[in-house]
C-alpha cells in the first residue's frame, strides 16, 4: 500500500532539550511515519511542545489539567484530512524512558496514533475501536520497522 500524500508544517516550541528533540525529528522521518498511517491526503502540522504549552493546550480544550503525551484537533477527515498534533516533548520523553524503548521509536507511534486520531479513530469511547486501533497500530509501526509499541 503507498502511503497517502502529507502536506506537513512541523512546528517546535520553546522548552528545553529542543535542539536534540528536532534533531531527532527531521520532516521527512516524520513525514514518512505519518503518511503510513494515512488512507486519504492530509494537511496536518506538528507542534512539538514543552510542559507549559502541553498543560495549557490540554486544560483549555479537554478540561484536563496536566500535560499529555499528544492532543489531536482534527478539523476535517474528507476529501482532506486537516488537523493538528501536539506533542509535549517532555512528557513523551519520560514515558519512553519508562517504557524502555528510544525516544524516536515512541515518537512514531504517537505521531502514527495522532494521525490515526485524526482521521476519527476513538480508543477513549468505543472498546471495540480501540481494539481495531491498536491492532492498526501494531501493523503500521512494523510496517515501518518498529517493534510493537504494546
Amino acid at each position: 500500500m503507498r502511503p497517502a500524500e502529507l502536506q506537513l508544517d512541523l512546528q517546535f516550541g520553546d522548552f528545553a532539550r529542543r535542539a536534540e528533540h528536532r534533531a531527532l525529528l527531521p520532516s521527512a522521518k516524520v513525514r514518512r511515519w505519518m503518511a503510513m498511517a494515512l488512507r486519504a491526503p492530509a494537511e496536518i502540522t506538528v507542534r512539538i511542545v514543552g510542559e507549559d504549552e502541553g498543560r495549557a493546550l490540554n486544560r483549555e480544550y479537554r478540561g484536563k489539567d496536566y500535560a499529555t503525551n499528544v492532543l489531536t484537533f482534527d478539523y476535517t477527515r474528507e476529501p482532506v484530512v486537516s488537523a493538528d498534533l501536539v506533542l509535549c516533548a517532555p512528557v513523551v520523553e519520560r514515558e519512553a524512558r519508562e517504557q524502555g524503548k528510544p525516544l524516536a521509536d515512541h515518537y512514531a507511534h504517537l505521531l502514527v496514533h495522532g494521525t490515526l486520531h485524526a482521521q476519527g479513530y476513538d480508543h477513549e469511547t468505543d472498546e471495540r475501536e480501540a481494539l481495531e486501533m491498536e491492532a492498526l497500530e501494531v501493523l503500521l509501526m512494523g510496517a515501518l520497522g518498529f517493534p510493537n509499541p504494546y
